[in-house]
């Protein structure tokens, strides 16, 4: 159980619903937003002396019962619920992430020939590839291991504003951060994940500012305007699709409408490789 983010992440949500949203009344003029320790408490029906050791980091371990009445009270997503019971030590078993891409996979990945597809892992590392996410990406055969990572590319990366205009680089980065919250409380052991958390919070003042928003969520589809050097502007649907038996690796494909400019860009992009 880790009791310090579990007490952050439990303020962090407070301080987002409102007492509106819960059917609570406004009431006089509140000093802080979202709702006071004693509305949570009685909306997850517990004790406010309860609650208090919860949001300090000094309270006992929650049971399965009070989690569920947390994550209704503070209005929680799947994902969040899910994130919460991890971090109070409730989860079936704690998972390994590993870094093998099953030969499935690594054939499928050789059949798409025309559709840019490579495979990630919790940590955002690109374990495998085709030719023609390579052509899209930069050249991933010639990078070094470490630079294959998506974290790392979409925040230390000087070249990134040249394939991601601002306001997309904004909207991948939030939904990269909250993903990777996610993975580290799925992954809560995993040392390479946990680096790597620590190194983009030392380096990067984005980063940091996103983490300290504590907010939880799977990424899953995802439209991105992508400019390449060579054949122009990309607009893509980015699909992410968990790996069968794998939940440690997601399979990442960018596709087009068919016809559009884009298909078009994605063709001459193949031929090029």
């Amino acid at each position: 159980m880790n009791r310090d983010q579990l007490a952050e992440f439990l303020r962090s949500r407070r301080a987002r619903v409102t007492p509106a949203e819960v059917g609570l009344p406004s009431g006089e003029r509140r000093r802080t937003p979202g709702l006071r320790r004693q509305e949570v408490a009685q909306l997850a029906g517990m004790s406010i002396d309860y609650y208090i050791r919860l949001e300090q980091g000094r309270g006992p371990h929650p049971s399965r019962q009070v989690l569920n009445a947390l994550a209704r009270a503070l209005m929680l997503t799947q994902d969040e619920r899910a994130y919460l019971f991890h971090l109070a030590g409730q989860a079936l078993e704690t998972p390994t992430i590993r870094e093998d891409v099953p030969g499935s996979i690594l054939h499928l990945l050789a059949f798409l020939e025309e559709v840019p597809a490579y495979v990630l892992n919790a940590r955002y590392d690109i374990l495998a590839w085709n030719p023609v996410a390579s052509a899209l990406m930069g050249d991933l055969d010639a990078c070094p291991v470490e630079q294959r990572n998506v974290i790392r590319w979409v925040f230390m990366s000087p070249d990134i504003a040249e394939h991601l205009d601002h306001e997309e680089k904004g909207r991948f980065a939030r939904a990269s951060v909250a993903d990777l919250r996610a993975a580290l409380g799925r992954y809560p052991e995993d040392r390479k994940l946990r680096a790597l958390v620590a190194e983009m919070l030392a380096l990067s003042t984005h980063f940091a500012e996103l983490w300290a928003r504590h907010e939880v969520e799977i990424r899953r589809e995802q439209r991105k305007r992508i400019t390449h050097p060579l054949v122009g502007t990309i607009d893509a649907i980015c699909q992410v699709m968990p790996v069968p038996d794998r939940d440690d690796l997601r399979l990442v494909l960018y596709t087009t409408e068919p016809g559009s400019p884009s298909h078009q860009a994605l063709r001459e992009l193949r031929q090029l490789t």
